[in-house]
């Protein structure tokens, strides 16, 4: 069955257009009812990142699920992570994440957790949109679901994060930048660090309901090194709108990637004697880091582009490290999906074990040049221009050019009407040509 409406993180899209308006998402909180709960009514988690379009979302949810018998756990703004944490924690039949992540405040989104803290299968999802085709009938009176709120998620989520480093472990000393994106890490991520001992410069944790991603977090690290420089931090954290990637800074600026991040967490688990010896990436997953991950004995295997395929890879081979260079890592170790106030913390963890500062535990990583270029499509048709021939041989030649030193990647987005082009190689000045070659083939096809 083709999906209709999920993508893949979830329905997502501009506040009032297709799938997210309040109409359809009361109907997609009725059907995600009827199908989690399976006519037996039981409860689900509801937690949003700080756009004013959350408050619309979380009452049509609500109704929704009441209508099928749900009753519905408010956590209010809590991080896409520590919603999949309480899902669990509060023994839910499901998790509801409303949030669009990274994206502007006049996007917003729908996404699941199922039971366990983990996405849901896509046999689930394709249930619920068969669900979404019929009339919503709602259960009897005195069958509906009932609201409540949970008035200690913040401190429950705070603690679990300090949980994932030794209880020994203190940052005591360590002067951090903390940018929340104003969004749902505002009132969460400083405190973490500051109970760790760390001194918490806390930045981005103002948010109006408009501002979020604004200029701010993961998307706008920049911000973040400026902050870093002028407070003569030793670190800096950079999360996105909701919580779940992580961007960081050394002392000296310098910015680290979810690659950088994956390495530093890799060699310091294979240092203290751990780890599986395998970290997943993607295909977006710099070719600098395949090779110094390999100068250490660690593999690594390539996923499609999207967490829950790492996810998937992990799972099936039982091993724990993953992530993107978007900064979402995956620790299932420490916790069941991307957390970037985890992920900065297992970082932090690794410079106070061996005294080193961020940019030392970098040092063996060496990242080859690479151009990512995104070509909007407005009302293009993504499918119909990757099936074009005339890109297709622009690619074989960009390829044949580039040879063994280098590597092509051209995908549509999964969460937005855009073509990515990736190219990775030796030569900045050769990779800075192609990509725009590339990127100019696409442009060429839209109408």
């Amino acid at each position: 069955m083709e999906r209709k409406y999920f993508g893949t993180d979830g329905v997502r899209g501009r506040v009032g257009e297709g799938a997210i308006t309040p109409e359809f998402v009361l109907k997609l909180g009725w059907a995600a009812g009827r199908v989690l709960g399976n006519g037996h009514g039981g409860k689900v988690v509801i937690g949003k990142d700080t756009r004013i379009s959350g408050y619309l979302f979380e009452s049509a949810l609500e109704a929704g699920l009441a209508a099928a018998g749900m009753d519905s756990y408010l956590l209010g703004p809590m991080p896409t992570p520590g919603i999949a944490y309480l899902t669990c924690t509060l023994h839910a039949d499901a998790g509801i994440v409303i949030s669009a992540s990274h994206n502007p405040y006049y996007d917003n989104g729908i996404k699941f957790f199922s039971a366990d803290g983990k996405k849901l299968p896509d046999e689930v999802e394709l249930a619920i949109e068969r669900e979404l085709d019929g009339p919503l009938v709602s259960v009897a009176s005195e069958h509906l679901g009932k609201a409540y709120r949970v008035s200690d998620a913040e401190g429950r989520y705070i603690e679990f994060c300090k949980r994932s480093v030794p209880w020994t472990m203190n940052f005591k000393g360590l002067r951090v930048v903390v940018d929340c994106a104003n969004g749902a890490g505002y009132h969460i991520a400083p405190h973490v660090f500051d109970e760790l001992g760390a001194e918490v410069i806390a930045i981005g944790v103002e948010p109006d309901g408009l501002n979020i991603n604004a200029g701010v977090g993961s998307t706008h690290a920049d911000h973040l090194r400026s902050e870093v420089l002028r407070n003569g931090a030793d670190v800096g954290v950079a999360l996105d709108g909701d919580g779940d990637r992580v961007i960081m800074c050394d002392a000296g600026g310098e910015l680290l990637d979810g690659d950088d991040v994956l390495y530093i967490i890799a060699t310091a688990r294979l240092e203290a004697g751990r780890g599986d010896g395998v970290v997943v990436g993607t295909q977006m997953t710099n070719l600098g880091l395949e090779h110094a991950l390999r100068e250490k004995g660690i593999a690594l295997e390539r996923t499609r582009v999207g967490d829950r395929y790492i996810m998937e890879r992990l799972e099936a081979r039982g091993w724990s490290l993953g992530g993107e260079p978007s900064g979402h890592i995956l620790c299932l170790d420490r916790t069941t999906t991307g957390d970037g106030i985890i992920s900065a913390l297992q970082v932090m963890a690794a410079m106070r074990a061996s005294g080193k500062g961020l940019a030392q535990l970098r040092e063996g990583l060496c990242k080859y040049p690479q151009i990512l270029r995104n070509v909007h499509l407005g009302a293009a048709s993504a499918r119909e221009i990757m099936a074009s021939e005339a890109l297709r041989e622009v690619v074989r030649s960009v390829e044949d050019e580039l040879g063994e030193s280098g590597r092509v990647l051209l995908r549509p987005s999964g969460t937005e009407p855009l073509i990515r082009v990736m190219i990775e190689g030796r030569d900045p000045d050769q990779v800075e040509a192609l990509s725009s070659r590339l990127a100019d083939a696409v442009s060429a096809l839209l109408p």
